[in-house]
């Protein structure tokens, strides 16, 4: 810490834990910032946090990307179906057919999970920052509870 930054010690805390159910979506890259935030209206109390989603399913994926310019999904999507391409050779699941393996790949490479710190009331996301995929989504909020004990100056 910096010469003049303030640490909180505070006892005690508050988790607050809820499944978002999603709409189901075409494959693909789609943003849900709006629809994990909005499943959790306590984040506007709060001066500061941490909010965790985790994807419940093993072929879907959290990512944080842009969501400004709707063609940076367009060239990710498309630079994930190159590297986890359906029908390929190699797969050998395929009993769900033939775009399970490859989101399975795709899954792996991009993580099923993301965490975000709250700040003031809100996600604090970047400038262009937004939450992408569908299904169900764990949603987890936590922050500490009124029980402040002290704030130290750091030197």
């Amino acid at each position: 810490m910096q010469t003049g930054e303030r640490s909180v010690i505070v006892v005690g805390g508050v988790w607050i834990s809820r499944t978002i159910e999603l709409p189901a979506l075409r494959r693909g890259l789609h943003l849900v910032t709006a629809e994990i935030v909005g499943a959790m209206p306590e984040i506007a109390g709060l001066s500061a946090g941490l909010l965790h989603a985790q994807i419940l399913h093993t072929s879907a994926a959290l990512t944080l990307n842009e969501n400004a310019d709707p063609s940076v999904g367009i060239d990710l999507a498309t630079w994930l179906d190159e590297i986890a391409p359906e029908d390929a050779a190699y797969w050998t699941h395929t009993l769900e057919g033939p775009d399970d393996m490859p989101a399975h790949a795709k899954a792996a490479l991009l993580g099923a999970s993301v965490s975000v710190p709250i700040a003031a009331g809100l996600p604090q996301l970047g400038t262009w920052q937004g939450c992408a995929e569908s299904l169900r989504v764990l949603a987890q909020l936590t922050t500490a509870n009124q029980a402040t004990i002290g704030t130290t100056g750091i030197r």
